[in-house]
């Protein structure tokens, strides 16, 4: 049985520590959180022990579930590592650039296995799509969350958009080339809400657009390819595929024939919907974490992708900040 802890018993580390407890082959032998309320919160719902000392739990533990505000994601990251104990990081990796970069080498001198909370990528609706070939050349995607406190204690790049961020450079194997961006600080003391357009080398066009002061909720991605538009629904949990085909060519779905300007070119539109599994993403991020410390495999989300996603965030947050004193500029000039 491996050994788990866990760092943070807030909402988010109240969900991961009920789902550790559905996951076989482990044991979850406490947690800690510096907060009494939170702590005896969990305490109660979980019946498992609290610790007072965190060293004491790295020492214990095999594993440790970091599920902490992002501030202190590098401090204890760092003295697992340095114990050689397996760790599971939220995203994003860690506050800054400089700790993410200083983390690779830590797990590449620790040997172990670490991933990252980029839970997305398990997403069932994007799963689902594991059967396509994505190689898309123009991107859309929109994040949009009513207001809610907790997470206004960073951009809503690093809270929101980041998600997108990392599905963007897990589809898109190509260079980042440019970057423009804006956003406008609503509520809070950070930015709100956020667009963002990412070129790559290879062509692809990326249009992110991320709010959590929206008045209804939507996560979803729009891909286009050549001859193809994929649809995915990460709130609803849906996916679809639009492809243009020849008429005679034989594919599941329904198909639609349709006149082209092309003379004698015979053509349908062909609509499929893939099948969809009644997952819950983050018990598979964390089972698949488990697997791969059980089987010794690569972890599906590493410290690399956490360190290029977190790259591409704080480069958006740099062009806010850049416009946002330029129009700053522009406003006292008038």
């Amino acid at each position: 049985m491996l050994k788990i802890g866990i760092f943070g018993a807030g909402h988010l580390g109240k969900i991961h520590i009920q789902l550790w407890t559905t996951i076989p082959g482990v044991e979850i032998i406490g947690f800690y959180d510096p907060s009494d309320e939170q702590s005896l919160l969990a305490e109660r719902q979980f019946q498992i022990k609290r610790y007072k000392d965190p060293s004491q739990l790295i020492q214990d533990a095999q594993v440790i579930d970091i599920v902490t505000p992002t501030l202190n994601h590098f401090d204890i990251a760092k003295e697992c590592l340095i114990n050689g104990k397996h760790v599971f990081i939220e995203k994003p990796i860690t506050h800054t650039l400089q700790e993410a970069r200083a983390l690779i080498k830590l797990v590449e001198e620790a040997n172990v296995k670490c991933q990252i909370g980029h839970v997305e990528r398990y997403n069932p609706a994007f799963v689902s799509l594991q059967q396509f070939s994505l190689k898309p050349m123009f991107i859309e995607a929109h994040r949009l969350s009513e207001f809610q406190h907790r997470g206004t204690d960073v951009s809503v790049v690093l809270d929101l958009m980041i998600h997108d961020i990392d599905i963007v450079l897990h589809l898109v194997k190509s260079k980042v080339k440019k970057i423009s961006a804006s956003g406008v600080s609503v509520v809070s003391s950070t930015p709100d809400i956020a667009n963002a357009r990412i070129e790559f080398d290879n062509g692809c066009v990326a249009n992110l657009t991320s709010s959590r002061i929206s008045l209804k909720k939507m996560r979803k991605m729009r891909l286009f390819q050549p001859v193809e538009y994929i649809s995915i629904d990460f709130l609803n949990k849906k996916s679809e595929v639009v492809s243009l085909i020849d008429t005679s060519e034989q594919k599941a779905g329904l198909s639609i024939p349709i006149q082209t300007s092309e003379a004698g070119s015979q053509k349908s539109i062909n609509i499929q919907y893939p099948s969809i599994e009644n997952t819950n993403a983050i018990q598979m991020e964390l089972a698949d974490f488990v697997y791969s410390i059980f089987t010794d495999s690569k972890v599906k989300v590493n410290v690399y992708d956490g360190v290029n996603a977190l790259e591409v965030a704080y480069k958006i947050i740099e062009k806010i900040d850049a416009s946002l004193q330029q129009k700053s500029k522009i406003s006292k000039s008038k």
